[in-house]
């Protein structure tokens, strides 16, 4: 039951609507120049109080998702890219991980800060299982997260000390993430949808500054976060100026193994899956 005033959950419902909202812009649901609905109708649709949507809404356009102007809604202005490169590869990171679910056996390893990204994009592909589009014989996801009691530069106070609530508020979202990448991927191994599922996660103690995504032994990319100062509006309400970093932002840069074993995509490829194993046996921890 929504509150009209606004009380209606607190943080964790304001994380999952704003996360439902990246979702359908990263997925193609909202697409660049599009309008989202009005916020009363976004209200309803959700089930949360006017005021959940607009501290959403706030949040998505200092991210740089949406701009609102007066008179013409609010449109969708930024999504996730991936340079084409020689190759003229996809544009969107949502091309990429569809062809990479179009595999018989899909494996898929990331390093990133919260993975955010990564549940939204999943989710589609599990839907796209269920519904019949795509038959994997397996699925395997290892996913590297920082660990959560590391202190880190960033998001932070623009001036004065480090303040907890922001590194709780990063934290607390890369939980939510975490779970639902779980969720998804046990749902698809309980319904008997996929042969073999595997997902696992653990916490490494490095601060990402770029985000990496490994899909199939064959693929990288790879986007540096963008360094930004940006307003947060923590849950209770008070606004603070920060340094953050924005995923969104990076441009992710795709390379390809190729016939070539010392070709720039095929060299970038295995080495960067040699980073990964070296850091995923030797310096990580299971995320319990």
């Amino acid at each position: 039951m929504t509150n009209p005033s606004g009380g209606d959950g607190g943080g964790e419902v304001f994380r999952r609507v704003a996360a439902q909202l990246r979702t359908a812009m990263s997925d193609g649901t909202y697409t660049v120049g599009s309008l989202l609905p009005p916020q009363r109708e976004l209200a309803e649709r959700f089930g949360v109080a006017k005021d959940t949507i607009r501290r959403v809404m706030n949040e998505l356009a200092s991210e740089g998702w949406i701009e609102g102007r007066v008179g013409s809604g609010t449109r969708v202005v930024k999504v996730q890219r991936v340079h084409p490169g020689q190759s003229g590869g996809p544009g969107l990171l949502r091309t990429v991980v569809g062809e990479t679910f179009a595999a018989d056996h899909v494996t898929m390893d990331v390093f990133s800060l919260t993975a955010e990204t990564l549940s939204g994009h999943l989710a589609e592909q599990v839907r796209r299982v269920r519904e019949g589009e795509i038959s994997p014989s397996s699925i395997k996801v290892r996913l590297l997260l920082p660990d959560a009691q590391m202190q880190m530069p960033y998001p932070s106070p623009k001036d004065g000390p480090g303040d907890a609530r922001l590194a709780a508020r990063m934290h607390e979202l890369s939980a939510l993430h975490s779970e639902l990448i779980r969720t998804s991927l046990e749902g698809l191994r309980r319904e008997r949808l996929v042969a073999e599922v595997s997902e696992e996660i653990r916490r490494v103690p490095l601060t990402p500054h770029a985000k990496l995504y490994l899909f199939n032994g064959t693929t990288a990319l790879q986007g540096y976060y963008k360094i930004v100062e940006r307003r947060i509006e923590l849950a209770d309400g008070e606004e603070l100026d920060t340094i953050d970093v924005l995923g969104l932002r990076a441009m992710l840069f795709r390379y390809v193994k190729d016939g070539d074993p010392a070709s720039l995509g095929s060299v970038f490829v295995a080495d960067s899956q040699e980073w990964f194993d070296s850091v995923w046996d030797l310096l990580a921890v299971s995320d319990a």
